[in-house]
Parts: C-alpha cells; structure tokens; sequence
C-alpha cells in the first residue's frame, strides 16, 4: 500500500488547528501540504475555493455522491460529473451479481406531523432494502472504463463487497483496478441484504473480520481505500481505527441505520410492504443527520488522537441537504461530504445549491478554503464532568446566576414547558 508521511496536530490553541499533511507518494499524484489556520481569516475578501485534495486525489468541490441508487451505472454517473459533483462513488459490485435479487416496492418514507404512509409534510426520513448492485460486474467495469475516459480529471470511486473470502477480494480488487477508478470504498455497512455471507456489516460489526478483510485488501491494492463504517455498533471507533491501523487512507461513516419504517395502520402491515410481509432495513435523510454527526466526531476525535501522523481522511454521510448540513461534517474534520438520499429526493443539480450555501457560510466566517475551517469545532466537545466545572467557574468569574433550573426537584407541573425553555441553549 502507499507510504504515509508524517504530520502534526496541535490543540492548544483553540483558535490554531493543523490536520495532517494530505500526500499519496506511490503513484504520483499531487501532494498538498497543510499549514495552520486562523479561526477567524484575515479581513482581505477573498472568494471561497471549495477545492479539496484528499489521499493525492484533487476533486473541485468536497461533493460526493455516496454509493447506492445514484451511481448505478454510465447513465446517472456521467450526470452527476456533467452537474459539477466532486467525485463518484458507484453503487457497490461483488464479483457474481446473480446472487442480488431486489424486490419492489423497496423504499419507504416518514413525513413529519403525519402517521406512517402519509402523503402530507416534509420527508424527514427514508428506508431503503434495497441490494447492492444487480447488474454483471463487466458491466460496470466497462462502464467504469468509459467514465474515465471521458472524464480523466474527474475522480471515480469503486464501492466492492464480497463475501468472507480472500481470493475473491483479491480478484475483484485487481478487476475493478484494471478498469481505471482512482480509489476503492469497501463496504462494511450495508445493514441488510446478505449477513449470511459474512458482506457488509457482518463485516463491520466484527472487528476481527475487519482486520482481516483490511489487511487481505490493503496488501492487494494500489489506489487508496476508504474504509466505509456502520453506525449498527456500540462504539464506531473500534472498527475505523482498525480498518486505518491495517493500511486504509481513510474511513466514511456512517452508512443507514437499521430500522423498521413503521407500520401502516390501515393494512397493520409492516413498510415497505411487499406481498403483505416486509424486512428491516436502512434509514437515511434529515432524521438521521444529529446521529451521523455524533458518530463523525467520535470518529474525528480518535483519529486526531491516534493517526495525527498520518495521510488519513475522513468522509462525513447521513442526511446532507444543505450546504449548512455538509459544512457541520467539516467542521467536525470530514475532508469530503457524500450525498445519497439528497439526491435520490432532489436530483443530480442539488450539487450546485449545496455548493453555493457552502460558499455563503464561508463568506459569511471570511473562510477562503475547506481547510480554513475543517476541524474547527471538534475541540469544543468535553466530559460532562468538565461542562459542571467550567459553568461553575464562569458564574463564579461573572458573578452571575445561571439561568434555569437549580435542581431537578425545582421541576412543576404547570410550568414544566416554560421550565424546559429556560435550559435551552440560545441559538
């Protein structure tokens, strides 16, 4: 695998904050140093560059189209870069395509103030059972090599999974390589489809299997390897510093949560409901997007502690529709941002208002590039313990009464809404 250089992560000044150099030194792509950052930019204006370089791999936005329904082939793949996406991560291919029968309907959404299967108010959250890609995987190599062709500058990302065996990922890893994309994207997270083979987060969720499909790849593999983490897991940080320990350059996360939609309360039949019966599956979109974050910054927080050193990167995922949504994944250390669901409810041209909401928060903070402010807001995640003790010792400075309740047994009934709004922080 490649050769990862060394840099230097300080924290002790809030408002200084470097991340580790960015430098693929094995295949010639363009290394990019990072240098310390002010929190708050010089007051020159300055348009925002939303260029980012991440594993050597230059991309013109940290835009990603996240592996599923909107990368399924030639066709959508070549929209997304004709819009102006970043990069393209299809959706994933295992070596014998045969094995993936999908069923219709295969989707299903929650509506805010509505029951189950309601048809009013805004999506705020979406399940999908949906497998990995059906298509034969010569197929989309093909396609893969034609995608290259046309858009050599652009970068492509191949999303694998096979089942628990070492031939055969070290067959599809020399497969989809011969085919040109820039990197890989294993996929440890799938929550549904075929645990049996020990695929996707029967991968994920043991951290043995991770250690040894990571090191079957990442001794394989030529392009970088992103390594893709379940949120089906007590603690997200064991399998991602696994997966970075055995030579992957990066880790995404999170991918859908396992769910159960609902029930229709009409039929009482389970959704998506097919020929009356239905199977839990993967929950995306806004809902999903407080738990992504946390699961991001545990992931940013561990990586900042351990692989400092290191070229290793992170992609945030979970219920980006804004640029505001993308721009809290980089502000946790997300070097890229993918998008799935967005664009499976708003269309490949979403690419373009994300980037210009990004911009307007960068103008906004004089922010001239992502790297002015990845990572920014990570240092401010403490201990409870240490939240009781700093707000003592500001109301001891200020001299100031805090404000809301005292004490649990100050709760009333009559007053209780009220009570709840004097704890909430102001925003």
């Amino acid at each position: 695998m490649a050769s990862l250089s060394s840099a230097h992560v300080r924290g002790g000044n809030s408002s200084l904050l470097e991340f580790p150099k960015l430098r693929r030194s094995n295949y010639g792509r363009t290394s990019v140093s990072r240098v310390g950052f002010r929190v708050f930019a010089s007051q020159a204006k300055q348009e925002p560059d939303l260029s980012v370089t991440v594993n050597g791999l230059h991309m013109p936005n940290p835009f990603v189209i996240g592996s599923g329904p909107p990368g399924t082939n030639y066709t959508v793949m070549k929209r997304a870069f004709d819009e102006g996406w970043g990069a393209v991560i299809a959706k994933t291919v295992s070596l014998d395509a045969s094995k993936v029968v999908n069923v219709t309907p295969r989707y299903a959404r929650l509506r805010a103030g509505g029951t189950n299967g309601s048809a009013k108010g805004e999506i705020i959250g979406w399940q999908n059972i949906e497998l990995i890609s059906d298509r034969p995987l010569e197929t989309m190599l093909k396609e893969f090599k034609q995608l290259k062709k046309e858009y050599p500058d652009r970068i492509l990302i191949a999303s694998i999974m096979e089942e628990y065996d070492r031939g055969a990922w070290e067959e599809l890893i020399d497969r989809v390589e011969e085919s040109g994309v820039d990197a890989l994207e294993l996929n440890f997270s799938c929550p549904h489809g075929m645990p049996e083979r020990r695929m996707g987060a029967a991968v994920g969720q043991d951290c043995a299997l991770v250690e040894e499909v990571c090191g079957w790849v990442n001794a394989k593999a030529i392009v970088p390897v992103w390594a893709k983490m379940t949120p089906n897991i007590t603690d997200i940080t064991q399998p991602a510093r696994i997966a970075l320990r055995t030579g992957c350059e990066g880790v995404a996360a999170i991918n859908t949560i396992m769910s159960v939609m609902g029930i229709n309360l009409t039929s009482l039949r389970p959704e998506p409901c097919v020929e009356g019966y239905s199977t839990p599956g993967g929950y995306s979109c806004k809902a999903v997007h407080p738990i992504a974050l946390g699961k991001v910054m545990n992931i940013a927080q561990m990586m900042k502690s351990e692989f400092a050193d290191k070229d290793c990167s992170l992609s945030g995922i979970g219920g980006v529709e804004t640029g505001g949504d993308a721009a809290e994944f980089i502000l946790l250390g997300a070097n890229t941002v993918q998008v799935c669901t967005g664009v499976m409810m708003h269309g490949y041209g979403l690419v373009k208002k994300l980037s210009e909401e990004l911009k307007d928060f960068m103008r906004k903070h004089n922010f001239t590039s992502i790297e002015d402010f990845r990572g920014v807001s990570l240092p401010y995640f403490t201990t409870h313990t240490d939240l009781v003790h700093r707000q003592r010792e500001a109301i001891k400075q200020r001299k100031a009464i805090r404000l809301g309740l005292q004490s649990d047994k100050d709760w009333t009934g009559d007053g209780f809404v009220e009570e709840t709004e004097s704890m909430v922080s102001n925003q």
